[in-house]
């Protein structure tokens, strides 16, 4: 019988396998009293698509750890479609970060908006509900390695940030 190590049990995968784009069309439970949309109803779709991606690249439930810096650009305006793109930028040992840009397009005119972006971050659970070690990305591509490194920027200073706390 042959032991297989951790990197053998978990393949690379690319972020091209895990991406994902969700879209919901903005009704009126969705918004406010001016027709601008909650941004909860935004946090919480950028959060289910962060979590999808989290989920398929790692194969195992993710739960949602921290958000970077939500700046919403632009209002969503109530009967516009929102299309939230997602992405895995960087993946640690058992942490895996999501970049997420939103888009809301009206639907008469096809014109898009870019209303907001941010960084979700994952960790991968094992049955006992602890983390657990998750496959490392793939980097095909020059925006691939740009985007890790980024992101392994980002993660220093997250770490350095809960340090001091």
């Amino acid at each position: 019988m042959t032991q297989t190590t951790a990197d053998e049990a978990l393949p690379p995968r690319s972020p091209d396998e895990s991406a994902l784009t969700m879209t919901m069309f903005m009704q009126p439970e969705h918004s406010n009293s001016l027709g601008n949309v909650h941004g909860g109803v935004i946090l919480k779709l950028c959060d289910e698509c962060g979590g999808i991606i989290a989920a398929r690249h790692a194969r195992r439930p993710c739960v949602t750890v921290t958000v970077d810096r939500v700046t919403f650009l632009q209002p969503v305006l109530l009967g516009r479609l929102v299309l939230v793109h997602g992405r895995i930028t960087y993946v640690g040992r058992t942490s895996i970060e999501v970049e997420l840009r939103v888009e809301a397009e009206h639907l008469l005119t096809g014109e898009r908006t870019h209303t907001n972006s941010a960084y979700f971050v994952y960790v991968a659970l094992d049955a006992n509900r602890r983390p657990t070690q998750v496959p490392k990305l793939l980097l095909d591509t020059d925006d691939d390695r740009r985007r890790f490194a980024q992101g392994e920027e980002r993660h220093r200073q997250r770490l350095a940030e809960a340090g001091r706390r």
